[in-house]
């Protein structure tokens, strides 16, 4: 089952190489990359395993700050974050928080529409790059 907002894609590649390319596809886009968290690393430390897990932080406060500004809990899911996980069988998945949902969570609003139309667009076409066979 998918969780209410969450789009989730299968990569063919690795979890560190799917998140490598997210990460660079995210700058290509002009996007800064705030943070990087490894979960599995996280839970090593402890003394602990977890398959491979990493959030990815991103975002352009031109983007974000015009959101934040009408609806301050927005700062609660921007900037934006990316999951990649290697599950139980070995598939890597990418997930991400669909803008629109976003914007029904905290009552954006019509006016927000084309920040969040923009934001649709700029997830799909890193998630995309992230996951295409071509060389990252």
């Amino acid at each position: 089952m998918t969780p209410d907002g969450l789009t989730i894609l299968p990569s063919a590649h690795g979890a560190r190489e799917t998140m490598d390319r997210l990460a660079t596809a995210v700058a290509a886009a002009g996007m800064s990359v705030f943070a990087r968290i490894d979960h599995a690393a996280g839970a090593e430390a402890a003394g602990l395993t977890l398959a491979p897990m990493e959030v990815l932080v991103f975002g352009s406060p031109v983007a974000g700050t015009p959101l934040m500004e009408a609806s301050t809990t927005t700062g609660i899911d921007l900037p934006l974050k990316a999951l990649v996980w290697e599950d139980d069988a070995g598939q890597v998945w990418l997930a991400y928080n669909q803008p629109a949902w976003i914007a029904k969570r905290h009552d954006l609003g019509v006016g927000a529409a084309p920040i969040l139309k923009a934001m649709a667009d700029a997830l799909a076409k890193v998630a995309d790059s992230a996951l295409s066979s071509a060389a990252g």
